[in-house]
């Protein structure tokens, strides 16, 4: 008898899918790298970027993990740099990097 392979879902039931050779963890963010592409495109945001990684520290030095974003962009109506993050269901680690992000970082992460 053979085995059969089981894809594993996701833990959340997101989809995973791919846009412009990049694979993205939910439709939903797939579909925000389009808006902003779009924005960047029309000039209303530059340098976007992808998955940046932040490094979380402890008060006394040495890192005790990272955060990764989905988005950073520079809006130019703002005048100020965005940090995203595409959200469906915000586990307390994630509440906790927010809040670690705008204690060491001073950065308010807009969540979608």
């Amino acid at each position: 008898m053979s085995a059969i392979r089981v894809r594993p879902r996701s833990k959340y039931h997101a989809k995973p899918c791919v846009v412009d050779g990049i694979r993205f963890a939910s439709q939903r963010e797939a579909t925000r790298y389009g808006e902003l592409k779009l924005l960047e495109k029309a000039g209303e945001i530059q340098d976007l970027s992808l998955q940046p990684r932040y490094d979380l520290m402890a008060k006394r030095g040495g890192k005790i993990g990272e955060y990764r974003a989905d988005f950073v962009y520079w809006d130019q109506r703002a005048a100020q740099t965005v940090v995203e993050d595409v959200k469906g269901f915000k586990t307390p680690l994630y509440r906790w990097k927010v809040k670690h992000m705008a204690a060491q970082y001073g950065i308010v992460i807009r969540e979608l």
